[in-house]
């Protein structure tokens, strides 16, 4: 059974309580999101995911998306959702008020995404795909451009897809062959491009895009990519919509997952774009994009495995097999819950911590998110940019990982029932799937992670990491209450940075060594990053029952949960070290032809 339940106690947790001394300090800009604001709309987002849009998930599976006489059409109830989303003003609540937008702080607004992923993880992606392609239009745009486009992309009334993807380059997008032949003071797009998340479908008028394209005289490889503005429909001079741009969804991608999500073929002919940013510059522009949908996939990670957690809950509790070994539980019936039984309890812990842990580091990151732009010091803006940049590829590969991870224990809590389609559980790991592939694999996201992040000016963006890190450590090492914890975070620190100090020395001599290393370290910093953030759960939790509380349930929870990562899933990523120090020998010295 789906069933979803925003946890607003624990996301106001990570807001409020967690990450009030993460050494950003104060942000500007803010004021009128205030904590009891922030829940209030928390609230109601709940009230939109589970009373609109959950209910169109399961069906929207079923059903997928459709192209009728060149039209693409999403699944029932997705027009009207879209339209009730975007008049009650969710569009735009992360983006700047100088577009039309609320500007609420990204710890809230990515609070409010992984609802929209647990709720509907389809749905999400058309308004999400949205607000990311306002990224670089702000920042690359011409005033000309932001003052067409900005306010409705903001406002939800137009949506916004990019165009990356060719069918005969996936990442390597140096290969990439679509053109760009200048025309007045635009450009004419011809190409085909695949994969095209929302490429077209019937929750708006008109759609954006932003397409990758060669110019005429553009040098070879990723220095010869240039990024366009490509509206689906040329507006006119007072904003109504004109002629129809010349593309066109050709296919309709049939997928494993996300089946209410609109995933196009598209081809573009003579299609008429502006250029964003400066020629051959396009991929800088890009990226400005695909580092926000990065952080926004690994939510989209963290949402699925959160439905997937409640939903196995749910199931634990209802479905009666077996007697406790302790004892039986319940005398009046044929059995007791499978709750009762620790390989259940095993299972369900280990979903509750990856989902607790990752909504840590989310809050952690997305508090730099906003410390970036709006903290008072310089100093401070310096240190969360180096901090985004460092674990942006941590969020995205880690939460997906783990995400996938607890979908598939979703489905063994269920047994045979969550193998069959009726439960709905299934749909949890088809779905979550994607998320370990789109916006660059996983693996890609681990050699950026120690291919550039790491070396990136002798380590620097370690700083933010390692600092509060080894702070804490020291400041807490007598503290027999949290002496277990600091312990095995000690040991998995250490074990970290005797990892990137292997990885630095190796890789610089061969970088098939560091990239042998990469996604065991990749693993072995996020979740040194989770035991942080349990430890200091522990620490704020312990003092919140010391000083008394009406709320004693949770904090006694949130304990028990930090206890269970480090007893349990801190120890064997530790031991990741010797593997990481193993070298590229077993995995490289094998000839391809004996494969």
């Amino acid at each position: 059974m789906q069933t979803y339940n925003a946890p607003i106690r624990d996301m106001r947790f990570t807001l409020e309580e967690l990450h009030t001394d993460d050494g950003f300090g104060n942000l500007t800009g803010f004021d009128d999101f205030t904590p009891d604001l922030n829940e209030a709309i928390m609230e109601e987002a709940a009230k939109m995911c589970r009373e609109v849009l959950l209910p169109l998930n399961y069906p929207g599976d079923q059903q997928g998306c459709r192209i009728e006489n060149g039209v693409v059409r999403t699944p029932d109830g997705f027009p009207a959702a879209y339209k009730q989303f975007c008049e009650a003003g969710w569009a735009s609540l992360g983006s700047s008020p100088e577009w039309g937008g609320q500007g609420a702080p990204h710890s809230l607004a990515k609070m409010i995404e992984e609802m929209l992923c647990a709720a509907n993880v389809s749905f999400g992606l058309y308004p999400g795909l949205t607000h990311g392609a306002t990224v670089p239009l702000e920042v690359y745009g011409t005033d000309e451009l932001k003052a067409q486009y900005m306010p409705k992309l903001v406002s939800g009334e137009w949506a916004g897809t990019m165009c990356l993807t060719e069918a005969h380059c996936g990442t390597d997008l140096g290969q990439l062959r679509t053109k760009a032949v200048p025309e007045g003071d635009g450009f004419r797009i011809s190409g085909n491009k695949i994969f095209i998340s929302s490429g077209d479908h019937d929750l708006t008028d008109n759609i954006i895009h932003l397409v990758l394209a060669r110019l005429p005289d553009a040098p070879a490889g990723v220095k010869g990519i240039s990024l366009f503005l490509v509206p689906k429909y040329l507006p006119n001079a007072d904003g109504s919509l004109g002629n129809h741009n010349g593309m066109t969804a050709t296919a309709l991608e049939h997928k494993m997952g996300i089946k209410g999500s609109a995933t196009c073929q598209m081809n573009f002919e003579d299609s008429l774009g502006w250029l964003v940013g400066t020629p051959h510059k396009g991929m800088e522009a890009m990226f400005a994009m695909m580092n926000t949908e990065r952080v926004s996939v690994g939510i989209q990670g963290l949402g699925v495995a959160e439905a997937a957690y409640q939903a196995a809950v749910y199931y634990a509790k209802d479905r009666l097999q077996g007697r406790s070994l302790s004892g039986v539980k319940n005398p009046s019936g044929p059995a007791d819950p499978i709750i009762v039984h620790p390989d259940v309890r095993r299972m369900l812990m280990t979903m509750r911590a990856y989902n607790e842990g990752c909504r840590a580091v989310s809050a952690w990151v997305s508090r730099a998110l906003d410390a970036e732009h709006h903290a008072a010091e310089p100093e401070a803006r310096q240190r969360a940019a180096e901090f985004i940049a460092l674990m942006t590829p941590v969020v995205k590969a880690l939460f997906t990982d783990l995400g996938f991870e607890s979908a598939n224990l979703a489905v063994q809590v269920h047994g045979g029932h969550g193998y069959i389609s009726e439960t709905g559980v299934e749909q949890y790991v088809r779905d979550a799937r994607i998320t370990q592939i789109y916006e660059g694999t996983n693996g890609i996201q681990a050699l950026d992670l120690v291919g550039r992040k790491l070396p990136h000016k002798t380590g620097r963006n370690l700083r933010a990491f390692f600092h509060p890190v080894s702070e804490f450590i020291e400041t807490n090492t007598g503290d027999p209450a949290l002496a277990k914890m600091v312990g095995g975070l000690q040991q998995a620190f250490g074990a970290l940075q005797l990892s990137t100090g292997h990885i630095a020395q190796k890789g610089m001599a061969d970088p098939e060594e560091a990239a042998a290393a990469a996604t065991d370290y990749l693993k072995l910093l996020g979740f040194v990053a989770m035991g942080y953030c349990f430890a200091k759960a522990a620490k704020v939790a312990g003092a919140k029952l010391a000083e008394g509380t009406d709320e004693a349930d949770f904090y006694k929870a949130k304990i028990i949960t930090a206890r269970f990562f480090f007893d349990r899933l801190l120890p064997p990523v530790a031991a990741q070290f010797m593997a990481i120090t193993s070298g590229k020998a077993s995995m490289m010295d094998m000839p391809a032809e004996a494969f």
